[in-house]
């Protein structure tokens, strides 16, 4: 049996941060003073960030019943690591100081450890207390992504985990560089590294929900800035391909003025212009005037409009309406942020956390990688531009492209070098390849744009051109292939 509480290792460490505590962190004291279960099996460990205010009513309430440890985040995802370094229990139970839980959570969680020794952790019942139309239309949009969690073994939601498991990846970096987000990332890593978190329905939470406006930003843009702040770092983590990618950051590079006309000026220099080449004229003309300025003003001014729309609803609108205005606002407000972020570092951003090779610094024109027969690659548009650094003089470029449109001499690409049409008598088709032998200018930078008929993929609404699997330059002489000529191809 764990000894008594004081001793060296009670079973639970029950990590309480007074962050976010909504003003409920009293009842959610109370509910754990009221456990059910043996105080000698739990510790709790009340985190005090430094703004707290009601300090000397915390010391009065808490008595000797909690340790109150200090620390200069004001994260609450900071606080909960910095609690998991002094917890001594077998099992951290993380949880939030709005959070409330039954009587007899302690007791289920002890009977669930003996009942599965193979779980790592898991996570219990989120039951939500709701007090404004804000906050129903609040609590049923995030619920239902906890309980996909909760059932899909991610480490969400309050619940115990194993201590040593928790430290392993926590030590992995300070969470609270990553916000929010940094919830997502370890429920990855656990999910990664073959740990087992399991859902305990009968452990039930009451969850309050502010319901405010302001709150739900704040919480929101907390989590998009560790978003992209993680994007940025292109960390290797175990986990990390279990994240999806989200498409501002996939498309970042859409917005480099210089490819960007570099795209339109393929576009129009490739003949007759249909209605297609009229979306593609006015998608690569605006970024070539304005960069990305249009594209974050819109986004600005629709998160504006859905907050305003939100706003009046939570006054004398239905609930479905509010339910609905709220995801219009929270995806708005995301799209926005993910953007204005993106913006803050793309100066510092390196060509590799992107790249198609290792000669491309910069690319616009691509959709996010995906996998086809095993293989992974990436859509370009109809129009797309590269940004190639290599040493100057002949330089054979070798595009791969797998055939998931046909044969590759049947598309129809038309390839540029900086402005100046690539002669089809210098583009060879060689083991699934496009093969242009070029001369790089003195400087060995220099941009290949091409472009393409729009592939019609079957429910596919994204503007389709040639799949990339990856770009290789090396200085060259003649190709030496089977394969005649592009032009002779055609023919």
């Amino acid at each position: 049996m764990p000894a008594p509480y004081g001793g060296e290792s009670p079973l639970f460490s029950i990590i309480i941060p007074l962050e976010h505590h909504r003003g409920q962190w009293e009842l959610s004291w109370l509910g754990w003073t009221s456990q059910t279960a043996d105080k000698s099996l739990y510790e709790i460990i009340l985190v005090v960030p430094p703004d707290f205010k009601a300090l000397n009513e915390l010391k009065a309430l808490a008595g000797g019943k909690a340790r109150l440890e200090f620390t200069n985040s004001d994260h609450d995802i900071g606080l909960c690591a910095f609690g998991a370094t002094k917890a001594r229990g077998k099992y951290l139970f993380f949880t939030e100081s709005h959070c409330r839980p039954e009587p007899d959570v302690m007791e289920a969680c002890i009977r669930a450890i003996d009942a599965r020794p193979d779980w790592a952790g898991f996570s219990c019942q989120s039951v939500p207390i709701c007090h404004n139309r804000l906050s129903v239309a609040e609590a049923a949009m995030y619920q239902a992504d906890i309980e996909f969690g909760m059932k899909q073994s991610l480490a969400q939601g309050a619940g115990p985990v194993l201590r040593d498991a928790a430290r392993r990846l926590l030590g992995m970096r300070r969470p609270a560089e990553l916000g929010h987000f940094a919830e997502w990332v370890l429920a990855a890593a656990y999910h990664a590294r073959g740990h087992t978190i399991g859902y305990l329905e009968e452990a039930r939470f009451h969850h309050y929900y502010i319901g405010e406006i302001g709150e739900l930003k704040t919480f929101t843009l907390d989590f998009v800035h560790g978003e992209i702040r993680y994007l940025s770092e292109a960390r290797d983590d175990p986990g990390s391909e279990l994240l999806e990618t989200p498409v501002e950051w996939s498309s970042r590079g859409d917005f480099n003025v210089a490819l960007a006309r570099s795209a339109l000026d393929a576009r129009m220099r490739a003949g007759r212009v249909t209605g297609e080449g009229l979306q593609a004229i006015g998608r690569w003309g605006a970024i070539a005037l304005a960069g990305d300025r249009l594209a974050l003003g819109l986004a600005r001014v629709s998160a504006g409009y859905a907050r305003c729309c939100l706003t009046v609803l939570t006054m004398g609108g239905s609930r479905g309406s509010i339910a609905r205005w709220l995801k219009r606002y929270i995806a708005a407000l995301i799209h926005y942020q993910r953007l204005y972020c993106i913006r803050s570092i793309r100066g510092s951003l390196g060509g590799a956390a992107q790249s198609l090779g290792d000669q491309m610094v910069a690319q616009a024109g691509f959709h996010a990688w995906e996998v086809w027969q095993g293989r992974s690659f990436r859509w370009s548009e109809p129009e797309a531009a590269v940004r190639i650094e290599a040493p100057p003089g002949r330089a054979i470029i070798r595009i791969a492209s797998p055939e998931i449109r046909g044969p590759l001499d049947r598309i129809g690409v038309q390839f540029y070098l900086d402005g100046v049409r690539v002669a089809d008598a210098a583009t060879v088709i060689d083991a699934g390849a496009f093969v242009l032998q070029l001369d790089l200018p003195p400087s060995g930078g220099a941009i290949l744009a091409w472009v393409c008929p729009r592939f019609a993929a079957i429910d596919d609404p994204r503007r389709l051109g040639l799949p990339v699997a990856g770009i290789d330059v090396s200085a060259g002489e003649d190709v030496s292939c089977t394969s005649p000529p592009v032009a002779a191809m055609r023919g």
